[in-house]
C-alpha cells in the first residue's frame, strides 16, 4: 500500500471557473506551507519558458495565507530549469484538493536568478473585466515585491 498523498490542484480565475488542474504528491505540510512534486504528463510550449519537456519536475510551494505560489521546475534529469512565481489568493486546502484564484501576474525566474515580471497586461485587463478592488490590487502589487525580495535575498525557496 503506498503512503503518497496525492493531490488535486485547481488553478481558476477570477470568476472561480478552472483554468489548469493537476495532480501532485503532497511532499510536507509545515504550518501554512504546502509542498507539492508533480511531473508534466505532456509537453508543452509556453510563450516565456520555451518548450518544457515532458517529465519535468515541478516542486510547488503554496502558503495559505500568502498571495502568491512558487514554481521549481527541474528537467526530467533533475537539473535545476528555472522557477516561475503565480501572483494568486491564498488557496484553501480540503479533502486532498487544493483551489486558488490566480491573478495573472507571474514572475519569471531564471538559472542565474535574473527575473522578469509577465501578463501585467493580463492583470489590467482582468482588473477592469472582473472589477478587481483596490485592496485587491494593492495586495498584488505588494506580494510582487515580497517575491522580488525573496529571489534577491536568496531566502527560501530561492536559496537552493
Amino acid at each position: 500500500m503506498s503512503d503518497k498523498k496525492i493531490v488535486t490542484v485547481n488553478s481558476r480565475k477570477f470568476d472561480g471557473k478552472i483554468h489548469r488542474s493537476w495532480r501532485a504528491e503532497l511532499k510536507t505540510r509545515r504550518n501554512s506551507l504546502l509542498i507539492l512534486t508533480g511531473k508534466f504528463e505532456q509537453e508543452i510550449n509556453h510563450p516565456h519558458l520555451g518548450i518544457i519537456r515532458r517529465g519535468t519536475i515541478s516542486e510547488e510551494f503554496f502558503w495559505l495565507d500568502r498571495w502568491y505560489s512558487i514554481f521549481r521546475f527541474s528537467e526530467p534529469d533533475g537539473t535545476f530549469r528555472n522557477f516561475y512565481c503565480n501572483l494568486n489568493m491564498p488557496p484553501k486546502f480540503e479533502n486532498n484538493v487544493l483551489d486558488y484564484i490566480d491573478l495573472d501576474v507571474d514572475i519569471l525566474v531564471w538559472k542565474d536568478m535574473s527575473y522578469e515580471t509577465l501578463d501585467l497586461a493580463e492583470f489590467e485587463e482582468n482588473a477592469v473585466t472582473f472589477g478587481y478592488s483596490k485592496k485587491l490590487k494593492l495586495k498584488v502589487s505588494k506580494s510582487v515585491d515580497e517575491v522580488l525580495k525573496l529571489v534577491e535575498l536568496r531566502r527560501f525557496p530561492f536559496d537552493f
